[in-house]
This record gives C-alpha cells, sequence and structure tokens, in this order.
C-alpha cells in the first residue's frame, strides 16, 4: 500500500471530518472565555495552537480507541463490516499504536496550556477510551458520550482562564445534551442489529418512536441551555441570532426522521449538526469581534 493510501485509510479511520462536531464548541470557548476573562475575543496565537492540537490527539485516540476495542461487533454489522480495523485494512497493534501516540501528543498539548488542563488530562482519557465499554453495559452510553465531547467545549474554556466558571458548566451541557439527541438518532440505524446482539442503546431500550421523542427533548434543552450561555457570558444580539439559527437547525434535523422513515437519519446526522457547530462558531466569532470593537 502506498503512503497516501495508508494516510487516507487512517484518515477515515478516525473520520476526520466529524472533527467538525466538537472542534467549533472548543473554539467557541475559548473565544467566549477570552472575552469575559480579558475583555477582547482573541487568546492568543499559542492558545489557539494547543487547543487545536488537544482537540485533534483526543479525537484521534478516541477513535482509534473506539474502531479497535469494538472491531468484533463492527464485523458482525454490515453497516460497520468496512471500517479499518474491523475488516483488517489497519491491523489492532495499528490503530492501538495510533492512540498511544495521540494521548502523548495531548499530553504535551495540556501541558503547553496551564495546570487545570493537565490536571484534568487524567479524567479526560479515562472517558476517551471508555466510551466504547458503555454500551456494552448500559443504554445511557449517549450521555457518557456526551460528556466526553462536551469536555471540548469546557476544555477550551479552562484553557484560556485556568478555571471553571458558571458559563463553562453551561456550555458543557450544551454539547452534553446536543449529542445525547444527534447519537439517539444515529443510533436508530442499528436498531436491528443492537436488539439482536445486546448492544444497549436509547433505541434498543425504549423503541425507536420513543427514543426520537427523547432525542427532541434532548434538543430543546440544548436550546435553552444556549441560551443560557448567551446570558452568562454577556453575548450580544448576534449571538442570540446565531442561537435562533440553531433551534432552526435542530428543528429541521428532527423533520428528517421519524418511526416509519430512517432513510435521511444518516443525514440528520452529519449534515444538519455539522451546520449547526459551524453556527455556534460563526455566532460567536461576530459576537466576540462586536463586542471587542465596541
Amino acid at each position: 500500500m502506498s503512503f497516501a493510501a495508508r494516510l487516507k485509510t487512517y484518515y477515515d479511520l478516525v473520520k476526520f471530518e466529524h472533527t467538525v462536531f466538537a472542534l467549533p464548541f472548543a473554539y467557541a470557548g475559548m473565544l467566549l472565555a477570552s472575552m469575559q476573562h480579558s475583555g477582547s475575543g482573541w487568546p492568543g496565537w499559542p492558545v489557539l495552537f494547543w487547543v487545536t492540537v488537544a482537540m485533534a490527539s483526543a479525537r484521534t485516540a478516541a477513535m482509534g480507541a473506539n474502531r479497535v476495542i469494538d472491531r468484533f461487533i463492527d464485523a458482525r454489522n454490515p453497516r460497520t463490516a468496512s471500517r479499518e480495523v474491523a475488516s483488517g485494512k489497519v491491523t489492532p497493534m495499528q490503530a492501538w499504536t495510533l492512540v498511544v501516540v495521540s494521548l502523548v501528543v495531548l499530553v504535551v498539548a495540556a501541558a503547553q496550556l496551564n495546570p487545570l488542563c493537565l490536571a484534568l488530562l487524567p479524567l479526560a482519557v479515562v472517558f476517551l477510551i471508555g466510551y466504547p465499554y458503555t454500551k456494552r453495559f448500559t443504554w445511557l452510553c449517549h450521555a457518557w458520550l456526551g460528556i466526553t465531547d462536551g469536555a471540548a467545549a469546557a476544555g477550551g474554556w479552562i484553557a484560556v482562564t485556568g478555571h471553571f466558571a458558571p458559563a463553562t458548566w453551561a456550555l458543557w451541557a450544551v454539547v452534553i445534551f446536543w449529542m445525547i439527541g444527534l447519537d439517539v438518532i444515529y443510533a436508530t440505524m442499528d436498531y436491528g442489529f443492537d436488539l439482536k446482539n445486546g448492544i444497549k442503546s436509547i433505541p434498543a431500550r425504549f423503541g425507536i418512536p420513543r427514543a426520537l421523542k427523547i432525542a427532541a427533548v434532548s434538543h430543546a434543552l440544548t436550546f435553552a441551555l444556549l441560551l443560557l450561555v448567551g446570558w452568562l457570558s454577556g453575548a450580544s444580539i448576534f449571538y442570540y441570532l446565531a442561537a435562533l439559527a440553531m433551534g432552526g437547525i435542530l428543528l429541521y434535523e428532527h423533520r428528517l426522521v421519524n418511526p416509519n422513515d430512517l432513510t435521511k437519519a444518516n443525514v440528520a446526522f452529519f449534515d444538519a449538526n455539522m451546520w449547526l457547530a459551524l453556527t455556534m462558531l460563526a455566532g460567536v466569532v461576530v459576537d466576540v469581534a462586536w463586542r471587542t470593537l465596541t
């Protein structure tokens, strides 16, 4: 296999395009924290660089671990059988090597930010690596994923300030409930397989109609928490306009799926949530720029 082909294989393994979910929220947390902490929305190039490195390495470690831990489950599921580790394109040893290297890079990045980032790192690693195991034991696995991804938003905040604030927790909660909702929608695609193989999920536990209602409630809480973040961080009208747009995207996402038609579940999972995350970042950028200038 050529170097380019091998690189693409690893790119596909970690689903790099899905970084667009959590990274904008990490940047949003970083910008809002900088605005509240220093009156300027710009945290400086070093913080931006190390937050980006930390995010990329954390997500690579999490996806690599997920793929190797779930390789036998993935191999039995027609939807996931072609995944790189399950299909043998990447060996378990190669995947674990990627995980270890990524964790080393994550340690270096956290150390460059501040002592709190470094002190919280062991707990973050437990959540990063632990997610694949949760679906074997509890249908609350979606919440574990939400807490893990939400830590990125909180991490962006504390990377700037070195401490938590009320808005930090609210921003973390935004991502928690957003991820619960989108992951429940995603899990509907594996409903039949999960039931037959004892995989725990909200759709497998409660059925698809109730699962979609749970996802809708989770996303309603997401919107309410977005407004709370704006209030706690002293946001301008531009942030709230972005929040309204995000609420519209969430409504659109739930119009795409219903218990009798899940053919657009993947579109609802990726496309709608990609635009939601980018809208969040755009709204925060305009908000902090406006407040910095005025």
